[in-house]
């Protein structure tokens, strides 16, 4: 049983979950948990790990269109190295004040693998859904899609500083906030591109046609070798936790202006289906 079985198989018993954090008195709240072994290759520094991991969690802030105030995260580790605990700190200070929030401490404990569990809060008095997306409404994404397979593909070839910068994103909480105006639904990209898509449509009960060009990253166009690996890398890998929304057409212009980074229109909400090119896209994305 992967994530996805095992979250629809407790629908049952947690009918208010489905989202990116859950909503609790105006506040919005979300955990994660990496692990070295799956989410920190071989050459990720400690300060990228405290980033990145806190970093998830504020991701899931951004796509309630909240507003980050915190962050506290569980360090388990089989040793406690005075420079590495300090380093992931650095990290993790760092993003949360990137996005305006604070790092506010969290556990230590040991463990036979490098492990980080992270929690974030935001606030939000209308906090975005993954469930109202209507047919016509404009798809678009932030940023660029593939910057953590390229990264990736960067630590297999040992060029670690370039790995390690990639794989710093930067929470788009102020994208979220800018977006939440506007957008009818809304999630994080972490399971990539196409999951993504699929998870709306579920959420909302529509489809979407979605066209190319995508807004893949430029590292994917240096390391990619087909357009097969670039679209895999793009559309499938995950792990990019950009924001994927939907609006009122009408909206896109102010929205685009409202927003301090990249928005990108990439289709239209339909009845039904998801397609790429008008072509079924496969729901397939990043399996934890």
């Amino acid at each position: 049983m992967d994530e996805r079985a095992a979250l629809a198989d407790l629908a049952d018993r947690l009918p208010d979950a489905g989202d990116d954090c859950a909503v609790v008195d105006g506040q919005v709240i979300t955990t994660d948990m990496l692990h070295e072994r799956t989410d920190f290759p071989t050459g990720t520094t400690r300060y990228t790990a405290g980033w990145r991991a806190v970093a998830a969690s504020l991701s899931d802030v951004a796509a309630m269109g909240g507003e980050a105030t915190a962050a506290v995260a569980a360090y388990g580790a089989p040793s406690f190295d005075a420079e590495e605990l300090a380093a992931f700190v650095d990290g993790a200070q760092d993003v949360c004040h990137a996005v305006g929030a604070e790092y506010v401490g969290g556990d230590l404990d040991s463990h036979d693998e490098f492990t980080v569990a992270t929690t974030a809060i935001g606030s939000t008095p209308d906090p975005v859904r993954r469930s109202g997306a209507s047919p016509g409404d404009a798809v678009c994404v932030t940023g660029t899609l593939g910057r953590s397979a390229a990264a990736l593909e960067l630590f297999d070839r040992g060029d670690t500083n370039q790995a390690n910068e990639l794989f710093q994103f930067e929470p788009r909480v102020r994208a979220g906030v800018a977006l939440r105006p506007h957008a009818t639904a809304m999630m994080d990209s972490s399971d990539g591109l196409a999951r993504s898509l699929h998870q709306l449509a579920e959420a909302s009960g529509c489809g979407f046609a979605i066209e190319e060009p995508l807004p893949i990253d430029a590292q994917v166009d240096t390391l990619a070798e087909t357009p097969q690996e670039r679209r895999e890398l793009g559309v499938f890998f995950g792990e990019d936790f950009e924001l994927v929304c939907t609006l009122p057409e009408s909206d896109v212009p102010e929205a685009r202006a409202a927003v301090p980074c990249s928005l990108y229109r990439i289709g239209t909400a339909t009845g039904n289906g998801v397609t790429l090119d008008g072509e079924a896209l496969p729901d397939r994305g990043y399996s934890h």
